[in-house]
């Protein structure tokens, strides 16, 4: 593998993760504030080793153990930090099932981002798609009944990773629901540091999902994954507790995170479906997204 295109890869991925995750940590920031100086070390500690090496590191092996459980779970874990062609066969088979789910999961992301989510209007038809809310569910259902049926043209397996996308997402869409109410509870309400804590990590593991799965755009190589991931997870974290308010004030970074999943889940779904898509993109796309909603911020505020 090409050392310019780890790092890429690398920094892609950190990018991603860095993005797609501003708002958990900004209201990590909140609940933070009122926690004693203990329990806060202790979350930025072993809050960020669980967040990196078991939901941010297993995650991924996980993924891949549901599409190949022929190999087992060991096997995986093993040959995903080593070079065994008879593993790196059978991901490859698997590959677009991980694919299209991950890229339908990544694309219901973003029309509930657009229809239902409230915003900062980076763009001309934000404002017009909010409004039409109601439109949300009939879209993103016409959208998997469109993918389903191209991809039963195809093999039925495939259709089937379609809908396991679809579910994923209202599975973990409800649970970040209920957590966020849950954390909002926690900023006005006198819960222990202990509630605390479990209801952040609860959070973090949701909101990293979107990351791990958004990372097979850029590569199947766990260990990349579990790298760029991770330096994303531990920037996450020092913003956390130093520069949060700055960040704050480029409001629309959360654009940037959601066009950029968009146009993953749209690769990944290409992808999946046979048309070829160069490694590079995932991350030059990233990068410019962001970079153009980082500029959009920055020249609202001088």
């Amino acid at each position: 593998m090409d050392f310019g295109f780890i790092i890429l890869t690398v920094l892609g991925l950190s990018l991603f993760e860095i993005i797609t995750s501003v708002d958990n940590a900004i209201i990590n920031a909140e609940v933070l504030r009122g926690m004693s100086q203990r329990a806060r070390k202790w979350f930025l500690l072993w809050g960020f080793l669980f967040a990196v090496f078991v939901v941010r590191g297993l995650l991924p092996l996980l993924i891949v153990w549901i599409a190949n459980p022929q190999i087992g779970v060991i096997r995986i874990f093993f040959a995903a930090f080593s070079s065994d062609p008879q593993i790196a066969e059978a991901v490859e088979k698997t590959s677009p099932f991980l694919l299209l789910g991950g890229g339908v999961f990544l694309l219901f992301l973003f029309f509930n981002w657009l229809f239902l989510e409230p915003k900062n209007f980076g763009l001309k038809g934000e404002r017009f798609f909010q409004a039409q809310g109601a439109w949300f569910f009939a879209i993103v259902s016409i959208l998997l009944a469109v993918i389903v049926w191209f991809a039963l043209q195809k093999d039925s397996m495939l259709a089937f990773a379609a809908v396991i996308g679809s579910t994923a997402f209202f599975i973990i869409h409800g649970f970040r629901q209920f957590a966020e109410e849950q954390e909002r509870k926690l900023i006005a309400g006198n819960m222990s540091d202990i509630s605390k804590i479990a209801y952040l990590e609860v959070l973090d593991s949701t909101f990293s999902i979107d990351g791990v799965i958004g990372a097979f755009a850029f590569t199947f190589s766990i260990p990349l994954i579990l790298l760029g991931n991770g330096l994303g997870a531990l920037v996450l974290r020092k913003l956390t507790v130093s520069n949060i308010e700055r960040i704050k004030k480029y409001k629309y970074l959360k654009n940037g995170a959601m066009y950029s999943i968009l146009f993953l889940g749209i690769i990944m779904i290409l992808d999946s479906f046979g048309f070829y898509i160069p490694n590079f993109v995932s991350p030059i796309i990233a990068f410019g997204t962001v970079g153009y909603f980082f500029l959009k911020s920055k020249a609202e505020l001088l």
